[in-house]
């Protein structure tokens, strides 16, 4: 208790050189915070993007749909399925998808087109679909006036194909059955533009999908979103183990190659992130070893009446850490309202990054327990490692040498 009391009196008795200290431990803490939040953020935001635009964090499929799409690979009962994971509390939304591929024509033109069918109200709950939309307005499955099904429509489809909002759009593919599949549609929305994604797609309703492809009440896909994405992994097992007839996989397997670019990017973002911490490390030494050099003849006067080795080496420590532990607590008060600011508003790229084959045109940060404590530690910890060695180097010191010093 004696050498607390000591501790904070020095640090206070020393005011110039303790807020030197303290000014570099909460730079090199804030510099810490902010550095984790933008590698997290930059991350966490693309996985948010990807998972949400149309992949879900968990789809099921039949067999080995993933790997070798076919029409015939259907899920059959979706309904079934539908009212267990509605029952799942784990599940936040699902949707059910068919896919096939068919050629768009229009009067005058014809262009290659990949047809989904989408359970309209899930849709808009699991994907950005509804905000994607360019032009026209999210369908609904009613038939119009004349007798057409509304068509969503990629923005690359509409310019090839020399069409727009109202025209029709006639489609012709493949059934199940093996027949052939065409019919007429009434355009009502354009998705995206000439460079989205989405660019070559038709977005029909679930039902007249299956009635064009003559799957009945088949699907293709059920993709789902959870209320925490970081179980995506541990919940598809679970859902596997009560489907054992259907594949269940995570969005790390689904987009595998989007899953290992992105972990090849934190690889290398390790080592931007291991350059921060050292920097604030050489920060910390610095400002730790010129304060105890500075106090050297104190060392010594110490020293010579009586304070042994142990305790001086331990009052060195105790002082750092105290005012290691002011600083980052500081530092957290100071840090708190700009990652707040930068995880809720960010601030928009004058070039887009590329995040594991994901372009971010707009950058936020993460507010987690991981972005505030990991430095916290990192700094008290450096502080504690080198305020030890120089403890032992002011305790060493002979009493005649140190009080010579200046």
């Amino acid at each position: 208790m004696l050498l607390f009391k000591l501790a904070f009196r020095n640090i206070f008795r020393q005011r110039r050189r303790s807020l030197l200290t303290a000014m570099s431990l909460i730079g090199g803490y804030v510099l810490c915070v902010f550095s984790f939040s933008m590698s997290e953020g930059s991350y966490n935001n693309a996985i948010t993007f990807f998972t949400q635009d149309h992949t879900g964090h968990i789809q099921i499929h039949k067999e080995d749909y993933l790997l070798r799409p076919k029409i015939h690979k259907t899920i059959e009962a979706p309904e079934e399925l539908s009212a267990m994971l509605d029952a799942n509390e784990e599940i936040a939304s699902h949707t059910l998808r068919i896919f096939a591929p068919s050629i768009a024509y229009s009067d005058t033109d014809n262009t290659p087109a990949q047809v989904i069918g989408v359970d309209l109200d899930r849709e808009r709950t699991t994907s950005t679909l509804a905000a994607k939309i360019s032009e026209g307005s999210y369908i609904n499955s009613e038939i119009d006036g004349e007798g057409y099904y509304s068509a969503m429509i990629g923005a690359g489809i509409a310019n090839n194909l020399n069409i727009g909002l109202g025209d029709e759009l006639i489609l012709i593919s493949q059934g199940a059955d093996g027949s052939i599949a065409n019919d007429i549609y009434m355009v009502g929305a354009i998705v995206g533009d000439r460079d989205s994604g989405d660019r070559a797609t038709v977005f029909l309703p679930l039902a007249t999908a299956q009635e064009f492809l003559s799957m009945y009440d088949a699907v293709h896909e059920v993709s789902i979103l959870l209320e925490d994405d970081g179980r995506a992994r541990a919940e598809a097992e679970a859902l596997q183990e009560l489907l054992p007839d259907l594949s269940v996989d995570p969005w790390q397997v689904v987009e595998a190659t989007f899953y290992q670019s992105m972990q090849t990017d934190k690889q290398g973002n390790a080592v931007f992130m291991g350059i921060i911490i050292f920097i604030v490390f050489v920060g910390v030494m610095n400002t730790v070893l010129m304060s105890v050099l500075e106090r050297t003849r104190e060392f010594g006067v110490l020293k010579a009446i009586g304070s042994r080795p142990a305790k001086l080496t331990l009052l060195i420590t105790l002082e750092t850490t105290v005012l290691a532990l002011i600083s980052v607590l500081i530092g957290l008060l100071l840090a708190t309202p700009l990652i707040l600011w930068f995880t809720y508003a960010g601030f928009a790229l004058p070039e887009p990054i590329d995040v594991g084959g994901v372009l971010m045109s707009h950058m936020t940060g993460e507010l987690s327990l991981f972005v505030f404590g990991t430095p916290l530690l990192l700094v008290l910890g450096f502080a504690i490692v080198i305020s030890i060695p120089a403890g032992i180097r002011a305790a060493l010191n002979s009493p005649t040498e140190a009080m010579r010093s200046h």
